[in-house]
């Protein structure tokens, strides 16, 4: 009975009240990360807000060591002030926390505790729409509540719904290992049969001789906006993160030598957890099997040398590194400096070997060239 209540749940109901919020964040002082402790908070509050979170502040630290409750006991103490006075209940951290940290901060802030990939996996779960990306979804649910199932439940039922409980902590609150492990069983099993399926279909798709391009890139690049304008599609490309979640694939027509399949995936983000990308495997699985890449690129963000690096390392850890790509640089028509922007754009193209194109997915700029250089780069494979 229990375990029927466990399938039958759905990881994707929503509360739609908005939660007022305080984001966290702690940066080691012997540390040289790529994205500065305001950068990180400032993505951190875009994917609070995708989740339907009401950021209400925000505080950072600068600190030798990550402690049992994330923090310094001083910058805690100013967070429990900081929750008090903004009428808060939701405390996000931009780190994943140990089980034992999030139990700390549970018993000390009194409030619904949330880290990055409890966020990352909320957001996810807004944006799954095919049964596929609901399995991929609860997996990666199951797995990180799996370690952290002691004293959770009782948490949980003192916090409530929304943000970070949607999924299996919502309704599963008498769920133990045993039923946790064998749910994660039943996902990975039926998610096996669905890798299965899919190989055979992209095997054949492979003999068919249409050569596949893939594309790729940090989350809100504009890749499916991209994909719309390549394929005359109405794929959902909104402006806000993780809006494509699934796998889409559509036929297209080269200039010269006939027919092109590209294909639309989810995008990529910093701090990402290896089981979470492992989770979406099944999904990822139309990377492994492409002839090309587009690595799609909003190059006004200030931080896109950064996203074209957390994106090439994801590949890399993929085994997809191989697959030779093209950068995609995107938004073009919202350059103000263009000749800065281009001795950025050659100087990135030249650290990571590899050719660039500017277009404009918006306009349609450029996305003549861009078939036509791909076109080109397809028959010297």
């Amino acid at each position: 009975m229990e375990e029927s209540l466990i399938a039958r749940r759905s990881t994707y109901e929503t509360n739609p009240e908005y939660e007022n919020a305080i984001l966290a964040a702690v940066e080691l002082k012997n540390e040289s990360p790529q994205w500065s402790l305001e950068e990180s908070l400032s993505e951190l509050e875009y994917l609070a807000t995708t989740a339907g979170a009401k950021v209400a502040g925000s505080l950072s630290q600068k600190t030798d060591r990550y402690t049992q409750v994330y923090m310094g006991k001083g910058k805690l103490d100013e967070l429990k002030g900081m929750m008090q006075s903004t009428h808060s209940s939701t405390a996000i951290f931009d780190d994943e926390l140990t089980p034992t940290q999030q139990r700390n901060l549970e018993n000390e802030l009194n409030c619904k505790v949330i880290d990055r990939t409890a966020l990352i996996l909320d957001v996810f779960a807004n944006s799954a729409i095919t049964h596929e990306g609901k399995l991929q979804v609860e997996l990666a649910q199951h797995q990180y509540l799996l370690p952290r199932l002691v004293g959770q439940w009782s948490h949980l039922e003192r916090l409530g719904g929304g943000i970070g409980t949607r999924g299996p902590g919502e309704t599963q609150l008498e769920t133990d290992r045993r039923l946790i492990r064998k749910r994660i069983q039943k996902l990975s099993s039926e998610l096996d049969k669905v890798k299965s399926r899919r190989n055979i279909y992209l095997n054949k798709r492979k003999t068919s001789g249409i050569p596949m391009v893939s594309m790729v890139g940090y989350t809100n690049a504009g890749k499916s906006t991209l994909f719309n304008r390549l394929s005359s599609s109405d794929v959902i490309a909104q402006d806000k993160l993780f809006s494509t979640l699934d796998t889409t694939t559509r036929k297209i027509t080269l200039p010269s030598t006939g027919e092109l399949l590209i294909s639309d995936t989810v995008g990529f983000i910093q701090k990402l957890s290896p089981f979470v990308v492992s989770a979406f495997n099944a999904t990822l699985q139309e990377l492994d099997h492409a002839d090309y890449l587009f690595h799609v690129v909003d190059i006004t963000h200030p931080k896109a040398p950064h996203q074209i690096q957390v994106v090439q390392q994801t590949l890399q850890s993929l085994n997809l590194g191989r697959i030779p790509s093209l950068l995609v640089f995107n938004k073009s028509d919202q350059i103000k400096d263009r000749t800065q922007i281009e001795i950025l754009a050659e100087n990135i193209s030249r650290e990571h070997n590899t050719k660039h194109i500017f277009v404009s997915a918006l306009t349609g700029q450029n996305i003549d060239n861009l078939l036509s250089q791909t076109e080109n780069e397809l028959c010297n494979l």
